[in-house]
C-alpha cells in the first residue's frame, strides 16, 4: 500500500484529501505539527507528498528543499497561489507538480496515481539496470544519477526522464510535445512554462559536471542534445 503524506494547514481540505486518498486504497497521513515536518517524513517515509505553500513557521518551499535533501519521492504542491512565479519556485525547489486551489479531487487522485506509476516499478517485471551513454556521459535512470569521468550528480525523476529522452534521440531534435508526453500523463493540466523550468534544471545539473550548452533550444521545433564536453 502506497503511503501519502499530506502537509496542509487547512483542516477541512486536509481531512477531505485524507478521506479521498484512503477511499482509493492508499494510506494517508495528515501533518499536525508544522514545525517538524521533516521528522514526520523520516518516521513514515511516504511514497508521495502533497505540500501546501502557505504554512505556519516555514513555507512549503522550505520543506520541499528539506525533503528533497533526503528523498527523491514525488512532491506535489497544492496551493491557492496561482501565479507563474509560484509554480516556477515550486519546481526550482524540487517539486514534481503544482496543483492550484480550488481543485477537483479526482484530478488530484489522477496526478497521484500518475506520479506513483512513474516513480515506482513494484508492479513491473524486474529488469536489468538501464544505462544510457553518450560520448562518456553516463545516465543511470533508475538510480537517478548522471556521471562523467569520476564526477557524479543526482537527478530528480523528471530530470532523469527528460535527459534520457534527449540522449536516446541524439543527435535528433525532440519536440516539446514529445517531452511533455514523457514527463506527464495528462498534458491538459501542465503549464507550458513547466517544461522550460525542467530544461533549466537539467542544464544546471550538467553544469555541475562541467558541461555547458549541451541542451540546445531549436526555435519552433524543440530541444536537441549536443556533445560539448
Amino acid at each position: 500500500m502506497n503511503k501519502i503524506m499530506i502537509v496542509e494547514d487547512d483542516t477541512k481540505i486536509a481531512e477531505l484529501l485524507h478521506s479521498h486518498i484512503e477511499k482509493y486504497g492508499y494510506e494517508a497521513t495528515v501533518t499536525k505539527d508544522f514545525n517538524h515536518v521533516l521528522d514526520l517524513f523520516r518516521n513514515i517515509m511516504p511514497d508521495l507528498v502533497l505540500l501546501d505553500v502557505n504554512l505556519p513557521s516555514f513555507d512549503g518551499y522550505y520543506w520541499c528543499r528539506q525533503i528533497r535533501s533526503i528523498s527523491t519521492c514525488p512532491i506535489l504542491f497544492i496551493s491557492a497561489r496561482a501565479g507563474e512565479m509560484d509554480q516556477v519556485m515550486a519546481l526550482e525547489n524540487g517539486a514534481d507538480d503544482y496543483i492550484t486551489k480550488p481543485f477537483y479531487y479526482d484530478v488530484v487522485m489522477a496526478k497521484i496515481r500518475s506520479h506513483l506509476r512513474r516513480s515506482y516499478g513494484a508492479y513491473a517485471p524486474k529488469m536489468e539496470e538501464r544505462i544510457v551513454e553518450q560520448e562518456g556521459l553516463i545516465l543511470y535512470p533508475e538510480r537517478m544519477e548522471l556521471k562523467l569521468g569520476e564526477q557524479i550528480t543526482t537527478l530528480t525523476k523528471k530530470e532523469a526522464v527528460l535527459l534520457e529522452t534527449l540522449l536516446k534521440r541524439f543527435p535528433r531534435v525532440v519536440s516539446r510535445e514529445t517531452l511533455l508526453e514523457k514527463l506527464w500523463d495528462d498534458q491538459s493540466y501542465v503549464d507550458d512554462n513547466t517544461l522550460n523550468v525542467n530544461i533549466t534544471r537539467v542544464r544546471k545539473k550538467l553544469q555541475e559536471l562541467g558541461i555547458h550548452d549541451a541542451i540546445e533550444t531549436v526555435r519552433g521545433a524543440g530541444y536537441r542534445f549536443n556533445v560539448t564536453y
